[in-house]
């Protein structure tokens, strides 16, 4: 229980984290910019700690399968926005993600690999198209890294959070996963919170 109170606690402080400004890549540079895009957006942060923790629910394949899906479609939607394509209702989907991908975590669905890794990557297209809209100042390749390497850093800690439930509360019973689902309900909500208080 004191792992499920620590993690639960970890989760609820990033749920409860204000939005933050972004960083000025003028004064902080463009990768420090990237990098605090998705870790300044309560939005994103939900969104990519879900895959990690869905990942972890399915195992196997989709440790690495979903998180790459959500990154493929991220680059994708940002080099889309880059070059004035543009994608409809690209915050209101990002906000659907939220809701979905806590979900799907909630109901522990376990879709084959493949079709979970679509669904990652189509709500990563429209991550990654908000992040080229924001771009900014800030050098194309740089900003892209340093959202990438935030977006990987999130995935990674949805995974280990998930990996950490089943583990601590004991891998032969069920009390990780609950604790997992747990996660995607608080997610869910969350996502329903931002969409509604706008």
């Amino acid at each position: 229980m004191t792992y499920l109170r620590a993690v639960l606690t970890l989760f609820a402080l990033l749920s409860a984290s204000p939005a933050f400004a972004h960083l000025d890549p003028a004064a902080h540079g463009s990768f420090a910019a990237g990098l605090s895009h998705p870790i300044f957006g309560l939005d994103h942060v939900l969104a990519m700690l879900s895959v990690g923790l869905w990942a972890a629910l399915i195992g196997g394949r989709a440790i690495w399968f979903l998180p790459t899906g959500f990154v493929l479609g991220m680059v994708s939607g940002y080099l889309l926005s880059l070059v004035g394509v543009a994608l409809p209702a690209v915050e209101p989907i990002i906000l659907f993600s939220v809701v979905v991908l806590g979900a799907v975590v909630a109901l522990a669905l376990r879709l084959p690999v493949f079709a979970g890794a679509a669904v990652c990557a189509a709500f990563g297209l429209f991550h990654g198209h908000a992040h080229g809209g924001e771009i900014g100042t800030a050098g194309q390749l740089a900003f892209a890294f340093g959202f990438l390497v935030a977006t990987a850093v999130l995935h990674a800690c949805g995974v280990l959070f998930g990996y950490g439930a089943k583990i601590g509360l004991g891998p032969t019973t069920q009390k990780g996963e609950r604790a997992i689902r747990f996660l995607g309900v608080a997610t869910t909500l969350g996502g329903l919170y931002l969409a509604t208080a706008g």
